[in-house]
């Protein structure tokens, strides 16, 4: 539920260094395909290769999904007949489209990028040594003291988890200027040859894009960009299953759990309810509510789970339909669209919001 009017925090819970999210940056590959000609092209190669292609159609109907873009055009992705194969296509997006997102996150907060001190960098869809942060950085020319912290396996929770250490750090170091960059590409990791659930589920579901974030210490705050108040971590012991990959010799085999949505309805009210409660807050005081696109069934349990209003996840919805969903960007995506409409007023209070594998949830409190 929303408050027309803010409710204010303790000023011991304010605290004098929260930092201050300056530019997000979400950025897609150009190639987009509406969603019936993906679907079209999967039916074909599955009915041609196993005779089957058995609720395909069912599936990615109910995903909600128009449409997605691609790290690739649809001709390229035919040859990529081995992990080896789609990992290094990965390696070479993932490094062009997230290079993309970082100029355009800096020239947004006004900064160079020499100005950075440290550079986050999340993924859940490829792996190199060194990461794709390490290509970057050169790039756009850092400093070569910049910090960087590449961290993979989070999945969908990373681009709050991102948010929420780059915030962290930021406390300690009120003086500098953080950078966060997400780059899933999804579609590099589809498994041809699995017709799971799981999988077919994942094949309408998922796309691919970018995005970046520039965060900057209570020291060098400015603009009329949201404080990040708090942040909360949340992880469910024994529901390592629940999401995820199998690795496997073709490459990152989808685990997704139909049990994801139940986790969700059980445990995110009473986790929210915990974490606002610590900052002197209730659901009412949160104005804007900026989930991560996780699909129809996963917005529905987070609607459930806290009582929400139809319209209170628009943003997210929009987002799902428009562009599917973007693993650890999608949040980030979310959060873009609502600052690019500058409604927020001085004051207003917003919670971002994700899941992932672990299973566990990531919140993170904003003021403007």
């Amino acid at each position: 539920m929303s408050a027309e009017h803010p409710r204010s925090l303790p000023a011991s819970s304010i605290g004098r260094n929260a930092p201050q999210i300056r530019a997000v940056a979400p950025t897609l590959p150009p190639n987009y395909v509406e969603q019936h000609v993906l679907t079209g092209a999967l039916r074909d190669y599955w009915t041609r290769k196993y005779g089957s292609s058995k609720r395909l159609d069912e599936f990615h109907r109910a995903v909600r999904v128009r449409g997605r873009h691609l790290a690739l055009s649809i001709s390229e992705y035919p040859p990529l007949d081995t992990f080896a194969k789609t990992n290094q296509a990965w390696t070479t997006a993932a490094a062009d489209i997230g290079e993309a997102a970082v100029r355009t996150a800096l020239e947004r907060a006004g900064l160079e990028a020499a100005d950075i001190d440290h550079f986050f960098f999340v993924t859940v869809t490829g792996i190199s040594t060194p990461a794709v942060d390490a290509r970057i950085a050169g790039r756009v020319g850092m400093r070569a003291s910049v910090k960087r912290t590449p961290i993979f396996g989070l999945g969908c929770v990373a681009g709050a988890a991102g948010l929420a250490r780059a915030s962290d750090y930021l406390r300690a170091f009120p003086d500098h200027a953080a950078l966060l960059l997400s780059v899933e590409l999804c579609s590099l990791t589809l498994q041809r040859d699995d017709l799971s659930m799981a999988n077919l589920i994942a094949s309408g579901l998922f796309g691919d894009g970018a995005a970046a974030v520039v965060v900057t210490g209570a020291n060098r705050s400015a603009g009329q960009g949201p404080h990040v108040i708090a942040t909360r971590s949340v992880l469910y012991p024994g529901t390592e299953r629940l999401m995820g990959w199998d690795i496997v010799d073709s490459g990152f085999k989808v685990i997704l759990s139909p049990r994801v949505p139940e986790v969700i309805e059980q445990n995110l009210g009473a986790d929210v309810d915990a974490f606002l409660t610590e900052h002197g807050l209730d659901r009412g005081a949160i104005r804007y509510w900026i989930a991560h696109t996780g699909g129809p069934k996963v917005l529905h349990a987070v609607e459930s789970a806290l009582g929400l209003p139809c319209d209170a996840l628009e943003r997210s919805w929009r987002s799902l339909h428009e562009i599917g969903n973007l693993s650890s960007a999608s949040v980030l995506f979310v959060l873009a669209d609502l600052l690019e409409t500058q409604q927020a007023k001085a004051g207003e209070y917003g919670l971002l919001m994700a899941m992932g594998p672990g299973f566990c949830s990531e919140l993170v409190l904003l003021r403007w």
